[in-house]
């Protein structure tokens, strides 16, 4: 089955086509909109939208031409329909829509959070139990997944999700958005000591990262230099996030997790994880760098196993939009 996957949750335009019966992505195009919200330091939602409405029908175009099929080849239509910007959302669910009714296909809404929790396994094979590490941008939680759709949360951010405080730290340092990245670049190439920053103590294995920041802004004051600073926020910021993930395994004796979000692309944090492997004799499962941030692939391949478990019956057409919405068993 060729599934077409969506997602324009946030300022990503991402179309991808999957074929569920090789177990293949053939296609993966995703439009950044970088340019469009560097000036604000973060995305303004209309913008989102407007750019989405410009870009989606060529990065459709694309997908389709670069998985060598035609429309007419689709089977099922997969989407992202929560969470995320409302307006943003709304671009990618009605095109969805619309391409399934005109074709006279299913289509099915996925939860934004899930398809990065199933991004590791996408062109691999899934087996439950594993831990589950999400840290995005917008998300940042620890959940056991025994099956597709029985989740139990262990903990998340009870302020910022730590891909938004990268972002807000690199602004308070003027590099630019999105943060990431370029603190990330700074980090691989510093040579210096480390600044002792906090590790916010929140109970079981919450996270916090509100303290964090106030402590950048303290040293951004107090004249340290931009790299000693994003260098020491980065390995503060992981290493934190890192012990998290520990105690979760040492809790639960769970030996397969899934790493995913944007962050997981995160150079320090990948050879922190190969340590954490070592150390605690367990698996990591790392999505492929184009498969970290959101992207069209991850939509399609849950939204194929939501309608496998859906006995291949696909969503109603009136499935609305919600910018939050918790996922189904936490």
């Amino acid at each position: 089955m060729k599934v077409l996957g969506i997602d324009t949750s946030c300022d990503d335009t991402a179309v991808a086509v999957y074929d569920s019966d090789d177990r293949k992505v053939l296609s993966n195009v995703v439009s950044s909109q970088y340019e469009a919200h560097r000036a604000y330091g973060g995305v303004v939602p209309e913008i989102a939208a407007r750019e989405h409405l410009k870009n989606i029908d060529v990065i459709f175009e694309k997908a389709l031409e670069r998985a060598g099929i035609d429309v007419s080849d689709i089977e099922l239509v997969a989407v992202t329909y929560t969470p995320g910007l409302l307006p943003a959302l709304l671009v990618g669910l009605t095109f969805a829509k619309g391409v399934a009714f005109t074709r006279y296909i299913p289509f099915k809404g996925v939860h934004h959070i899930e398809a990065h929790m199933f991004s590791p396994f996408i062109e691999g094979k899934l087996e439950f139990p594993f831990l589950s590490l999400v840290v995005s941008g917008g998300h940042t939680m620890i959940a056991v997944v025994r099956s597709l759709g029985n989740y139990k949360l262990l903990g998340k951010t009870v302020d910022d999700a730590v891909g938004e405080a990268f972002d807000k730290v690199a602004k308070m340092l003027g590099l630019g958005y999105p943060g990431g990245p370029v603190i990330d670049r700074i980090f691989r190439n510093y040579r210096g000591s480390y600044l002792v920053l906090p590790k916010p103590q929140v109970r079981g294995v919450n996270m916090s990262f509100s303290g964090l920041k106030t402590a950048v802004k303290r040293m951004v004051e107090d004249g340290y230099s931009k790299e000693m600073i994003a260098a020491s926020f980065q390995k503060t910021a992981i290493d934190y996030v890192v012990g998290k993930l520990r105690k979760a395994i040492r809790e639960t004796g769970i030996r397969r997790v899934s790493i995913s979000g944007g962050v997981s692309a995160n150079s320090y944090l990948r050879e922190r994880l190969q340590e954490l492997e070592d150390t605690e004799k367990v698996k990591i499962f790392l999505p492929k760098m184009e498969f970290t941030s959101d992207n069209g692939a991850m939509v399609a391949y849950v939204g194929y196993l939501r309608f496998e478990k859906a006995e291949r019956i696909g969503d109603s057409f009136s499935l609305n939009a919600y910018p939050s919405l918790p996922i189904t068993g936490v």
